[in-house]
């Protein structure tokens, strides 16, 4: 019994012994990295509107390109942190690079705290991004490749779930604290997380990559319970590596191979032109500009509890309606609440003259100020549909296809290309944002992302497969032949030979 293959949804025997305590505590531990950078992403927020303001301290006062900086200086950052956790995974390993992202997270909320000139806000606002980058690209492997894959799929849910905390929590925060004390706010998540990782175990994978057969058992023991057998999985992942070749420039230009990274770079890209980074970075001002009847403050706390409901609903559906459902869904969603901000943002009502003596008049008057205040709700209600499209759709779902569709081989530069487009893309973005806003308004941002949404519903027509209930042989089957997935183990194994 013991040696059959088991079904594809039935657990095997050294399933069922399994204890997941000591993995949900190493889970939690890296996590709280994806903590601190959703907390950082947004941190530009609430204290952009005070350091714009005439009140602000004149060596801190920030015009539209200072403020532009500020706000898309952090996407730099995390293209370079992105891109040097490429480097640093395969030298260090996955646990110590992201115990190393706390240095940089640190010291730039150290900066920003005490900062009293703008070069300090302008470099420690790029340091936590390069954190954020480095977190962003180190813990989804890390957990990976420490969990088993019973749970695979909830725990990699995990560090989308936990930076849209870390954003609710700032904007929470932001209620009630000063700007400088959220900066040194910031810095507890990341400390906390070096603390806990100090205890947790390193990669059972990059243990074997290392020769340590015997450390790696361990570990794989300590995360699974000592039940467990772990002669199995140890197998799996020396076969894995052993099989890990290097592709070479003429295998990228097989169908197998480019169309994956092509739709894996495509939607990073399209996910970023929808505008979600700037309207994260600049919500407040946003709402400022929108001229909601709410302070900016509560509505973007407000969004950030939608983005997190929005969240939670996304990792309920994601096996259950499929990929290209829920990306259907995010897109129309997306779109229409682009297009009624875009329409919103342009037209502008005239503004009232002096009361006339009619009583006609001056109840048609009445009857319009209170259309207004009710129209004026308008931009709540649209950002908020517009964040739960995003965050049930091409929010987590871009970056399970991409761990889904990048085959093995290539999945270390396509993941580092993968990176660089997206947060270079939001670099430009977010930095041409604040320009467009102050210049033409938001109508010309709005209608932007409102095309870009009907690009993203055009490309999952189009280009994107369904891997709902999938096997990894499966979707790679359906890449190299462009047609076909390859229904059961049977099928496979036939089509394979």
């Amino acid at each position: 019994m013991g040696e059959e293959t088991p079904l594809l949804n039935r657990p095997t025997s050294s399933e069922s012994k399994i204890s997941n305590s000591r993995l949900y505590l190493a889970v939690f531990a890296a996590v709280l990295g994806n903590f601190s950078f959703g907390y950082s992403l947004v941190y530009s927020s609430p204290v952009l509107p005070k350091l714009k303001s005439p009140d602000a301290d004149p060596r801190l006062r920030m015009d539209t390109e200072q403020a532009a900086w500020f706000g898309s200086i952090y996407t730099l950052g995390a293209a370079a942190g992105g891109l040097g956790a490429m480097l640093l995974n395969d030298l260090i390993g996955r646990k110590l690079s992201i115990m190393m992202s706390a240095v940089p997270s640190t010291i730039g909320y150290m900066l920003m705290g005490g900062a009293f000139h703008l070069w300090m806000l302008h470099t420690g606002r790029f340091l936590t991004g390069v954190a954020g980058g480095m977190t962003a690209a180190s813990i989804p492997v890390y957990i990976s490749e420490i969990s088993h894959k019973a749970v695979r799929g909830a725990l990699g849910s995990c560090p989308q779930i936990t930076a849209v905390f870390g954003a609710l929590a700032l904007y929470a925060m932001g209620l009630v604290i000063p700007w400088r004390w959220l900066a040194v706010a910031g810095e507890v998540p990341a400390l906390l997380m070096v603390v806990l990782l100090a205890f947790m175990p390193r990669s059972p994978r990059r243990l074997l990559v290392l020769g340590q057969e015997q450390k790696a058992e361990g570990v794989i023991r300590w995360l699974r319970g000592k039940h467990y057998d772990t002669q199995s999985e140890l197998s799996a992942i020396k076969h894995s590596i052993n099989t890990q070749g290097k592709v070479t420039w003429s295998e990228l230009a097989t169908p197998n191979y480019y169309r994956p990274i092509f739709i894996s770079v495509m939607m990073r890209f399209l996910q970023q032109m929808t505008g979600i980074t700037p309207i994260l970075v600049y919500l407040e001002p946003i709402f400022s500009k929108s001229k909601v009847p709410l302070e900016a403050k509560y509505d973007a706390a407000i969004v950030g509890a939608v983005r997190l409901f929005s969240v939670a609903v996304a990792a309920c559906l994601m096996d259950k309606a499929g990929r290209k459902a829920l990306l259907y869904t995010s897109s129309m969603l997306m779109f229409l609440s682009a297009l009624t901000l875009t329409m919103n943002s342009h037209t502008t009502p005239c503004p009232p003259g002096p009361a006339p003596p009619n009583v006609t008049v001056g109840l048609d008057y009445t009857l319009a100020a209170s259309h207004q205040s009710a129209a004026s709700l308008i931009p709540l209600i649209s950002t908020m549909v517009f964040i739960f499209g995003y965050a049930m759709g091409w929010g987590p779902i871009t970056w399970l296809l991409m761990s889904e569709v990048l085959p093995l081989v290539a999945r270390g530069v396509a993941s580092g290309l993968c990176v660089t487009v997206s947060w270079l893309t939001a670099f430009m973005l977010t930095h041409a944002f604040a320009h467009l806003e102050d210049k033409y308004g938001l109508y010309v941002p709005y209608l932007i992302f409102t095309v870009v949404c009907v690009l993203c519903l055009l490309f999952n027509a189009v280009c994107i497969p369904e891997t709902r209930g999938r096997s990894l042989e499966e979707i790679e089957n359906y890449f190299r032949t462009g047609r076909t997935f390859t229904i059961n183990r049977s099928q496979s194994t036939t089509q394979s030979s």
